[in-house]
């Protein structure tokens, strides 16, 4: 059981806390268009109204599950939440704060909004959760540098894979270069036999071929007496 706070400011105190923890509850799941309205003049039962938006059943009841988890992890009184069996409409009742998960239809369609919206609390949306001392190093780290580390991580093995080819590339020996053929050195062309030609007989020849064959004798026929 907690006790009740003694003085205003403890009270502002712990109010802060536990909007902050739905808030972040519901940003873990990635919650669309989350308000937070100040209602402590409008009802003494509840000093603040959450609203966001869940695109599914599937969505909407791990918000809930979520926004439930966070309260219990800063340490606060269990919420009850109620609309789980349907998941169009979860409200999830945390003492001093409601919250409202709504799908986009229900949401439009009711208007919160126009009910509790008249003093909306200004948050620090996605802001950076404080870490917890009691946890190991790495649980301690910021979003930001978890996952820096994880591209590093991942990055490491393709550091290395790249280090390993440069140094077989380095340790491999170079193959010798081809000798090219040589072209066969162009032989010498053979040299001309010179051919002695005799004057005489040349013209003798020449002379044959230039005179016309002589036409054959014609027979005269002989004359009977």
């Amino acid at each position: 059981m907690t006790t009740a706070p003694a003085t205003d400011a403890a009270a502002k105190k712990l109010l802060t806390k536990l909007q902050r923890a739905i808030v972040d509850g519901l940003e873990d799941v990635k919650a669309a268009d989350i308000r937070v309205f100040d209602t402590e003049h409008l009802s003494p039962l509840f000093e603040r109204v959450i609203i966001a938006t869940g695109n599914s059943n599937r969505q909407t009841k791990a918000l809930a599950a979520s926004v439930r988890d966070a309260v219990r992890d800063a340490g606060l009184p269990k919420p009850r939440s109620e609309g789980e069996d349907n998941g169009e409409w979860i409200i999830i009742d945390c003492g001093a704060a409601v919250c409202h998960i709504m799908q986009p239809a229900i949401r439009q369609y009711y208007r919160l909004e126009e009910i509790w919206g008249e003093k909306p609390v200004r948050m620090k949306l996605g802001a950076v959760k404080p870490r917890n001392l009691t946890a190991p190093p790495e649980e301690q780290a910021t979003p930001a540098r978890k996952s820096a580390a994880r591209k590093t991580a991942a990055a490491k093995p393709v550091a290395r894979k790249a280090a390993t080819k440069k140094v077989v590339a380095q340790k491999a020996p170079a193959k010798p270069l081809a000798a090219k053929p040589v072209a066969p050195a162009a032989k010498k062309a053979a040299p001309l036999k010179t051919v002695v030609v005799n004057k005489p007989t040349a013209r003798k020849a020449a002379a044959k071929r230039a005179a016309p064959a002589k036409a054959p004798a014609r027979k005269t026929p002989s004359r009977k007496a």
